[in-house]
């Protein structure tokens, strides 16, 4: 008896938010309910036999609606609704976001390492921020076809590569001091999983190997958009923040300058802008 429905994202998200409204054949409403956790609407109330419209309605999404009839043996039939003993189930229903992106097509994407950027900030001095990045990286994501929370991404980084604009500064970030880098070369990144984490942001968990140090970082991630590019190619884009703290990764430069305040601050902000190619690998240059 009732309304069952699914509420999900093009690219297979629960929109847990969403409310659903049905109406009568004269606009009456005779029913509103709420979508759980999963997406998933199930109402008992019972509905006498006729049209109804069923309206789909969360915020940042357009709204979208399905047509019901049912029968007198309760049964109904539409293009987009079943029904059954006084019962409407309506199916999947697909709000299309309003000034959102949704995720890139499944399958392979290699990340660009010369459109994209791996960068660190660092307070300095307690009074400023000092900006480096990261030249030498490579990366794969891949967009899971059924479900998008089984998609994984995977990221190497050179730890010599570290770049802020001074040589001397450098040097000390590759030594013993910070990120020794000829005893840990590479810093990596491999996801463990992916969560929704509003209309248009998702949480990317994953493990960090950085300085010999192996931790659970998560990312902010958003995707900015997919595209044809000149070479014949499709591009997508991401952008990613996280916030690490030195001592979780052991790096433990602590020099104390004047009236006890640390040469470099106790977080990193890190910022990723990724742009991935579709595929299994980089075109031919």
């Amino acid at each position: 008896m009732g309304l069952t429905a699914r509420i999900r994202t093009r690219d297979g998200w629960a929109v847990s938010h969403a409310v659903v409204t049905v109406t009568d054949a004269r606009g009456a409403q005779v029913l509103r309910a709420e979508a759980d956790a999963e997406g998933a609407v199930r109402d008992a109330t019972p509905l006498e036999p006729g049209p109804y419209t069923v309206v789909v309605t969360a915020v940042g999404y357009a709204p979208a609606a399905a047509g019901a009839i049912v029968t007198g043996g309760g049964t109904s039939r539409s293009s987009e609704a079943e029904s059954g003993g006084g019962r409407a189930e309506v199916g999947t229903v697909t709000p299309a976001r309003q000034g959102g992106t949704e995720l890139p097509p499944p399958g392979p994407w290699t990340i660009d390492p010369a459109h994209s950027g791996v960068a660190a900030v660092a307070q300095h001095l307690g009074i400023s921020s000092v900006r480096g990045r990261f030249t030498d990286f490579a990366g794969t994501i891949e967009i899971a076809p059924d479900d998008v929370a089984k998609s994984r991404v995977t990221a190497v980084i050179r730890a010599a590569s570290i770049d802020t604009g001074n040589g001397m500064r450098d040097e000390h970030l590759r030594s013993p001091d910070f990120l020794d880098v000829e005893r840990h070369p590479e810093i990596t990144y491999r996801s463990t999983g992916l969560t929704a984490a509003g209309a248009d942001r998702w949480t990317v968990h994953g493990d960090l190997a950085l300085h010999g140090v192996v931790r659970p970082v998560d990312l902010d991630l958003a995707c900015l958009g997919t595209g044809r590019d000149p070479w014949g190619g499709t591009r997508a884009a991401f952008r990613a923040t996280t916030e690490l703290r030195r001592a979780d990764f052991a790096l433990h430069d602590n020099q104390v300058v004047q009236a006890g305040i640390a040469a470099i601050g106790t977080t990193l902000k890190v910022e990723l802008d990724v742009q991935a190619v579709q595929g299994e690998s980089l075109p031919a240059a």
